[in-house]
């Protein structure tokens, strides 16, 4: 299997992402905190490592054939710019499902790509979820489609193997131990990498999984979401019990409030799911003792989200007048 990318051309500079320091973000805190910044990959995202890692494997294994397969995924952004990306780069046909959540701007990316984009219409309940929906539509294109292969980052392995690297290379970059990883969850491909790496070094690091309130990753019950990148409405292939020390659930409001408090006090334009690991650790500084060593991973770059989550009229419509909660220094 391939583990790492080519040394030449665009998948060359997937991972090697910075992780900066945050001064600003918690004034008072007696702890310390660093940013892993996904976005700097060159697909705008950390799911670029998932990208690479199951497409190369599939090459590896014979399962696709540059110039002839065609590669069939479900996607509402990241991974199927990452899975674009490298399609076009390895001369393979891209297929990804969509529906109606994915925004003009990730279906213009992918399509720039040269990716075809097979969009569902009808959601799976009255909740407005499409995940259901779209895995049944890769399954039809997959008994459709000849030499057809579907990566399934929700239960490919690659996907997990891939994200150990950030936790490897977070470790490296510090010379201290790292006290608390905060990882936002979807297909659980990030926290399984680093708790598979956590398990084989013997790490002490304490994983928070962030999820999204209405999510089925980890139980409970659903609710309607408006921010896309975190949160599953199936629980993924890649979970398994103990998978996070601890969970911390976030609304679509707290991920507003946090991309907010981030690009103020830091100058990062990040993601949703960025601003909801950024709500994480907030309602969390109480618990972390005093020169403690923790890390956030920030999953994507913000301009996707100029038109929702940084635009003004969007949030007053969704939320009302909340602007002074980013406004306020968040108490330590």
């Amino acid at each position: 299997m391939i583990e790492t990318p080519p040394r030449d051309g665009i998948l060359s500079a997937v991972g090697g992402t910075p992780l900066v320091r945050l001064d600003r973000l918690f004034p008072g805190s007696p702890a310390r905190f660093y940013a892993k910044l996904e976005a700097l990959n060159p697909g705008g995202s950390m799911k670029d490592r998932s990208a690479v890692a199951m497409v190369l494997g599939a090459v590896d294994s014979g399962e696709l054939v540059p110039g002839r397969s065609t590669v069939v995924e479900s996607s509402s952004g990241n991974l199927g710019i990452g899975l674009a990306q490298v399609c076009r780069w390895l001369d393979l046909r891209f297929v990804c499902v969509i529906d109606p959540k994915t925004t003009a701007q990730n279906c213009a990316i992918m399509s720039a790509y040269g990716a075809e984009l097979d969009r569902v219409t009808e959601p799976d309940n009255d909740l407005g979820d499409f995940l259901a929906a779209r895995l049944r539509r890769v399954r039809e294109l997959l008994d459709s489609e000849p030499d057809a292969y579907w990566p399934n980052q929700y239960a490919n392995p690659l996907n997990g193997r891939a994200q150990e690297a950030i936790m490897r290379e977070v470790v490296t970059a510090l010379d201290e131990p790292v006290d608390h990883l905060f990882v936002a969850t979807g297909s659980c491909g990030t926290i399984h990498g680093c708790a598979r790496y956590k398990a084989a070094h013997g790490l002490r690091t304490r994983i928070t999984a962030v999820d999204a309130e209405g999510s089925a990753i980890f139980g409970g019950s659903t609710c309607r979401r408006l921010i896309p990148g975190h949160g599953a409405a199936i629980r993924p292939g890649l979970y398994h019990d103990g998978i996070a020390d601890s969970v911390v659930r976030v609304t679509d409001q707290d991920c507003v409030v946090g991309c907010r408090r981030l690009v103020g006090a830091e100058a990062i334009l990040s993601g949703g799911s960025s601003g909801a690991v950024v709500s994480a650790v907030a309602g969390r500084l109480g618990t972390l003792a005093a020169g403690s060593t923790c890390v956030l991973i920030l999953p994507d770059r913000g301009e996707r989200y100029l038109d929702t989550i940084y635009d003004d009229a969007w949030v007053r419509a969704k939320f009302g007048e909340i602007g002074h909660l980013w406004k306020e220094k968040t108490r330590c």
